[in-house]
């Protein structure tokens, strides 16, 4: 065993430049794989973050103006959402739960004293905040009795409560907007790609304050009982024709009312992401198959050179399975060294990055990311690896057939 080993390390000594040079294709075909797939990764999960601030299963609606004619109604008609459209989601779609008209009152400022901070004060039920996975970092969200008691407390973004106060407790402070005093109850953080902050106050309140018609422009709901993208894509055709024959106008005229269901978003996104990673990882086996293919050529070219010393070999007795078992030796050496070296390298490189990423991000001071979490799961990377020396001992294999087929006397006599 120990003069086997000695004969492949001096195969190998004996070429160093062609094998380093094959080797080095092997890893960084290896190196480029990882590289790519935790691109794929840290985009996905990136994006997938930002996108979080919904759950899978809400829809929401979004009235708009009509861009068509109707049953003699002029186009460039402004649709509104009332309470009659909550309870026709209640009553008519059994699919629905958690319906929440939300009542956007606009950009406005918040007073503490002599500090101020600007965002958008949003009047919401408390269902909202699930279905939006808002994350509370201080206090409460809005509950029941806040709307029954139409209570004058608000929830605020984290950024507006460093604004406002000096301290970390703020629960139960007051803050002023529109000349009317808040409670702060709540202080929340979220993924949400806002821009601005936003402050949540109870519906019920701002409907008395603001808006004693009960109208608004934006309805949230949740589903239960959909599983497919055709139950979802049927779900918004029927609903769509029902709001057009409420609010009149042509059930084809998609500016009057928009439907984001997100589950049908969710889809989307994730096609493209597959897509996107079957691109990666056609770019990553071709970089493979040309290392492997390197590792072939080397081996074809040790064989040939060697064809003298293998004729003498089997002249003097030597089993054609023993130079078979020597070539195909070779070539795992170069793959699995290579190979283990390459992946190795690919999970320091993807640590790295993945931690200058989020270095950066937290530097920023944002909750919108690119990246996060650019990593490749370490089955995957084994696996690849796995495959690439099995595809040497292939590679090596022919080669090594081709060898043992040579009559000795025809390999003494080869130059």
């Amino acid at each position: 065993m120990r003069e086997f080993i000695y004969e492949i390390i001096e195969s190998l000594r004996r070429n160093k430049l062609r094998t380093v040079l094959t080797g080095f294709s092997i890893a960084w075909g290896i190196f480029m794989l990882m590289l790519l797939l935790a691109s794929g990764n840290g985009l996905k999960n990136g994006v997938m973050r930002n996108f979080s601030d919904n759950t899978d299963n809400t829809v929401i609606l979004f009235s708009g103006y009509t861009n068509l004619p109707y049953k003699g109604h002029a186009r460039d008609r402004e649709i509104i959402f009332d309470n009659t459209d909550s309870i026709l989601l209640a009553s008519e779609f059994s699919e629905t739960d958690d319906i929440m008209p939300v009542y956007e009152l606009g950009y406005k400022q918040i007073f503490n004293k002599e500090k101020y901070a600007d965002g958008n004060l949003t009047a919401v039920t408390p269902h909202y905040f699930t279905a939006r996975n808002v994350r509370l970092k201080q206090g409460r969200l809005l509950n029941r009795l806040d709307m029954e008691q139409q209570r004058k407390v608000i929830v605020i973004d984290e950024q507006a409560a460093k604004r406002l106060f000096d301290t970390n407790d703020v629960i139960g402070k007051t803050i002023v907007s529109d000349d009317i005093t808040y409670t702060v109850v709540g202080v929340y953080s979220t993924t949400q790609m806002e821009w601005r902050m936003s402050f949540y106050i109870p519906l019920n309140f701002a409907l008395s304050a603001y808006n004693t018609e009960n109208r608004f422009k934006e309805m949230h709901f949740t589903l239960n009982g959909l599983t497919t993208s055709e139950a979802h894509e049927n779900f918004d055709n029927t609903l769509r024709k029902r709001l057009a024959r409420k609010h009149e106008f042509d059930p084809e005229d998609y500016g009057a009312v928009y439907i984001a269901n997100q589950y049908l978003g969710y889809l989307k996104t994730m096609s493209i992401f597959s897509a996107l990673t079957t691109f990666l990882w056609m770019i990553g086996i071709g970089t493979l198959v040309s290392g492997i293919v390197g590792v072939s050529n080397i081996i074809l070219i040790t064989v040939k050179e060697r064809t003298k010393e293998f004729g003498i070999r089997k002249a003097l007795g030597a089993k054609p399975a023993s130079v078979v078992r020597l070539i195909i030796a070779e070539a795992l050496v170069v793959t699995t060294l290579f190979g283990y070296v390459g992946m190795a390298a690919g999970v320091i490189a993807t640590e790295i990055i993945n931690d200058l990423i989020e270095k950066t991000t937290t530097s920023v001071n944002t909750e919108m990311v690119i990246f996060q979490d650019a990593t490749v799961d370490m089955g995957i990377a084994i696996s690849a690896t796995v495959l690439l020396i099995i595809a040497g001992a292939l590679a090596g294999y022919f080669p090594a057939r081709k060898a043992v087929a040579i009559k000795p006397i025809e390999a003494l006599r080869y130059e």
